[in-house]
């Protein structure tokens, strides 16, 4: 990487956590919970892995006079780490063109490791790593391989829908980032949605009131 290409990078990157989170989510946060190789290694039982992989994180947001939920919402996947400026286009996705984002109903540290967790999942779906896989995408369901706070929550899959209390998507020096905004679902929920589609999940959880916010604790809505 050039020094041209470094500036332009920092500057995409300050302005994605400095300028447009806090515009959206709030001023107040409490840092970048990047990715360690743990998460990697260990959980997705990897040998080897990208250095730049560990630079990515999740950033927490504490509550704002409009949303009492707080916020978590990842970092990094947005960055253009292949692209050379002069080819940045506003029109077309900078990096995976993705970042997550989970709303809880007060501080907690499963919601850190399990968005950390969907965030390395996504890494390495875009690096190819799960074969013809897609990466994350509106209406994919994930499976969580346990409950959602590491202990006795019923909530055991994530649903991805397109945000609407808060812009569902913004832009970059290098190009456009939709939001992925996730939300904790039951075993019955995910069949519902598979014998349906995710967007009548959706409604139904809205309906709920379990939706945008994940609640751990919460039962099943069918």
């Amino acid at each position: 990487m050039t020094q041209e290409q470094k500036t332009v990078f920092e500057t995409i990157w300050e302005t994605r956590e400095e300028t447009i989170y806090p515009s959206l989510f709030g001023d107040k946060y409490r840092g970048t919970f990047v990715l360690t190789a743990d998460v990697v290694t260990r959980v997705f039982g990897l040998a080897s892995f990208d250095p730049r992989w560990l630079h990515y994180g999740v950033i927490e947001f504490e509550p704002t006079a409009d949303r009492n939920s707080r916020l978590y919402v990842t970092s990094g996947a947005s960055n253009p780490w292949e692209a050379d400026p002069a080819d940045y286009a506003l029109s077309e996705y900078s990096g995976s063109g993705t970042e997550l984002v989970l709303e809880v109903p007060q501080q907690s540290k499963w919601a850190i490791v399990t968005l950390q967790r969907l965030l390395a999942f996504n890494i390495l779906l875009v690096h190819g790593r799960y074969g013809e896989v897609q990466p994350l995408d509106y209406d994919n369901r994930v499976p969580l391989r346990g409950p959602i706070d590491f202990e006795a929550s019923a909530l055991a899959y994530v649903v991805l829908a397109a945000p609407e209390h808060y812009a569902a998507s913004f832009k970059l020096l290098s190009g456009k980032v939709d939001f992925l905004h996730v939300v904790g679902i039951t075993l019955s929920e995910r069949d519902y949605a598979q014998a349906h589609d995710s967007e009548r999940l959706i409604a139904l959880l809205k309906s709920a009131m379990a939706f945008p916010v994940t609640d751990a604790a919460r039962e099943p809505v069918v």
